[in-house]
């Protein structure tokens, strides 16, 4: 396995990739990788002959005061878990290689980044749309791999990738949990073991909504209530936003009577943490 830092030197592989007759799959991370991103990868190699692992954290979906400057980062690490999960090739770009100086272009989108977590974070998704983007044009992979737990960027990259023909299969990948149910997170690391503790509640929260949605409640405004009273009898915890939203347009629906997402961020602490689940109720 290599770890590449230019993207001359990775546009050189993909070439020789390509010349060879090579289908290739992308896992665009932030790096500070865990069992879901392993998941992902492992994913990605058996669907793929070479995998590209990014390990890039984006300055630009950031916003002012976020945490860009504490945000975990291990290289050794990250690299030892890529190797073990089959990968080929790492991307550990610097910033000023993915931006050059006075960089003033970026993706941009209309609908699907207004509400959850665009309503906190209003510039975040014209960040990811814009890394996306440029990772797409640099590796130029047959599939990409992305996981469910972002559910709204999952989204926003299946809308982009449809609005500006990219031509790559977008493939959403399973949420990986902690044995007591936790979403697995780079953030999980900020966490105090007694907000470790209390982090619980988020997905106890949507086991409840769930269970109640699999027992035939159609009332989104009853599924949230519940969802808001669970998490609010945790002390250590603050709501940021629970919705239920159309799994394809992110809009907030009144009624479960077609696919949905249901999905939440709470801080913990300090520590903004989000998770969902899909429900489709003509599954049941």
């Amino acid at each position: 396995m290599q770890i590449v830092s230019s993207i001359e030197e990775l546009r050189s592989i993909i070439k020789w990739w390509r010349g060879e007759g090579h289908s290739i799959g992308l896992v665009p991370t932030m790096g500070y990788l865990h069992e879901g991103h392993k998941s992902l990868i492992v994913k990605a190699v058996s669907e793929n002959d070479r995998v590209v692992v990014s390990d890039f954290v984006n300055p630009t979906q950031f916003g002012p005061n976020e945490d860009l400057s504490s945000y975990p980062r291990d290289l050794s690490r990250d690299a030892a878990l890529c190797e073990e999960a089959g990968a080929d090739v790492v991307f550990h770009p610097e910033p000023e290689e993915m931006y050059d100086k006075g960089n003033c272009t970026f993706v941009d989108m209309d609908s699907l980044t207004k509400g959850l977590c665009g309503k906190t974070r209003p510039t975040h998704f014209r960040g990811v749309c814009t890394v996306v983007s440029k990772l797409f044009h640099i590796v130029t992979p047959d599939r990409a791999y992305f996981g469910q737990k972002d559910a709204q960027q999952l989204a926003v990259v299946r809308r982009m990738v449809r609005d500006l023909n990219f031509g790559i299969s977008i493939v959403g990948c399973p949420i990986v949990r902690e044995e007591d149910g936790l979403a697995m997170s780079s953030r999980n690391t900020y966490l105090s073991p007694k907000e470790r503790e209390a982090a619980l509640v988020l997905h106890k929260s949507l086991e409840i909504a769930e269970g109640m949605a699999k027992s035939g409640e159609q009332d989104a405004g009853k599924l949230i209530s519940a969802i808001v009273k669970s998490i609010k009898s945790e002390p250590l915890a603050r709501i940021d936003y629970v919705e239920l939203v159309d799994a394809e347009t992110l809009e907030p629906v009144k009624a479960v009577k077609a696919p949905i997402l249901a999905a939440i961020a709470v801080y913990i602490g300090k520590t903004r943490l989000i998770d969902n689940f899909s429900f489709c109720p003509e599954a049941q």
